[in-house]
């Protein structure tokens, strides 16, 4: 496991959710000077300084209910409000683009221009906000000093590591089944058409060499696709051309989505539904879970201006069903959190908490440590 994945998978993972939000305030006709606030303070704090600086520490990846939670924050940091079906669906929607992303990746390495592709669309939504820009070109700048001189061996290790992550996800989104990318049981389906790796050759040949480092015989076979040669490598660049193109906004044309659970999917969560054992990660993940939010700098909205409901889906009546069909096991409203009793973990929580604005019933509790813990249970 590579200990420099997750800067990716955040960035990569939060930009899928930009552009799901961009299109869907698009759909529901919000107001530009709306749309253009929520976006705009959703990369404010989504490229907040501190909240990168600890982002970019070597670390391990945590569980998927971790990292949604951070998303979940990020989502509401503006005027905006979702409800569970749609953050559910908003997930999903994220974490199946950025894994089709993942297994395209012609070289390792692509998985920096992926990444490279987001954060040039996010620089779209934000060109009149010279701050913000600045945060991304800072964070652009940590990205190509930190991997710009990673070896193919230390690119695999992250792309592996990724993959590992996204492998029990079978989700089924109708753009990639109207496109015959992903079948009907939620698997993508890897093309044998288009161009190879950079500084690679079209498959087709077998060269022979002697011990002398000498070729003394070729044979030529049928490879069964069609592929071409790469017309140049992409850019790592600040400004440049990606060339590859997964990444890109693919909801800059409005088309419906939709999200639905495979088979496979419900079977496999049934198996690997979480035990409420002790988790020996469950101390690091509330770290990693304390530290990340701790940077992000939630600002609060000022003046009389009402917030919003945004909607995944096309009707209320699809949100409301969808709530209610989805399985228990694959819902991600409740992190299960066991620890032991921490007196520094437990002061940071208390702070990072009382951002939270959880208002409830005073209760019966037998230490401040266990109430900290069963708060965030309840997230």
């Amino acid at each position: 496991m590579s200990v420099r994945t997750l800067p990716l998978l955040f960035l990569n993972l939060g930009g899928e959710m930009l552009y799901i939000l961009d299109q869907r305030l698009r759909a529901q006709n919000i107001p530009g000077d709306k749309a253009r606030k929520v976006l705009n303070d959703i990369i404010s704090t989504m490229f907040n300084r501190k909240f990168m600086e600890e982002l970019f520490k070597p670390q391990e990846l945590y569980s998927k209910k971790a990292l949604r939670t951070v998303y979940e924050r990020l989502a509401h940091a503006s005027i905006m409000k979702l409800n569970q079906a749609s953050m559910d669906k908003l997930y999903d929607l994220m974490t199946m683009a950025f894994k089709y992303q993942v297994l395209l990746c012609p070289r390792p390495k692509d998985v920096l221009l992926v990444t490279f592709n987001h954060l040039d669309t996010i620089k779209g939504f934000i060109r009149d906000s010279p701050t913000i820009l600045q945060q991304v070109d800072e964070t652009f700048r940590q990205l190509t000093e930190i991997y710009g001189g990673l070896s193919a061996g230390e690119f695999q290790l992250i792309r592996q590591t990724l993959l590992i992550f996204f492998q029990d996800l079978h989700i089924r989104v109708s753009m990639f089944l109207k496109d015959k990318v992903q079948n009907n049981n939620g698997r993508f389906v890897l093309p044998v058409s288009g161009p190879v790796p950079w500084g690679t050759e079209v498959p087709g040949l077998i060269r022979m060499f002697n011990n002398k480092g000498e070729e003394v015989k070729r044979i030529e076979f049928k490879h069964g696709g069609n592929y071409v040669p790469a017309p140049k490598e992409g850019s790592f660049e600040l400004y440049g051309d990606r060339v590859l193109k997964l990444g890109t906004n693919m909801y800059s044309v409005n088309r419906p989505v939709e999200t639905h659970m495979s088979g496979s999917s419900k079977n496999l969560a049934l198996q690997t539904q979480e035990s409420i054992a002790p988790n020996p990660l469950a101390k690091e993940e509330l770290n990693f879970l304390a530290r990340l939010m701790g940077g992000m700098e939630i600002k609060k909205p000022s003046g009389p201006e009402p917030g919003f409901r945004l909607n995944l889906f096309t009707t209320d009546e699809e949100e409301e069903q969808a709530a209610l069909t989805r399985p228990e096991e694959l819902s991600y409203e409740v992190i299960n959190i066991q620890a032991t009793q921490d007196q520094q973990r437990s002061e940071e929580l208390a702070r990072i908490m009382g951002e939270f604005e959880i208002v409830e019933q005073p209760r019966p509790s037998s230490s401040k440590g266990d109430d900290l813990l069963a708060m965030m249970d309840e997230l």
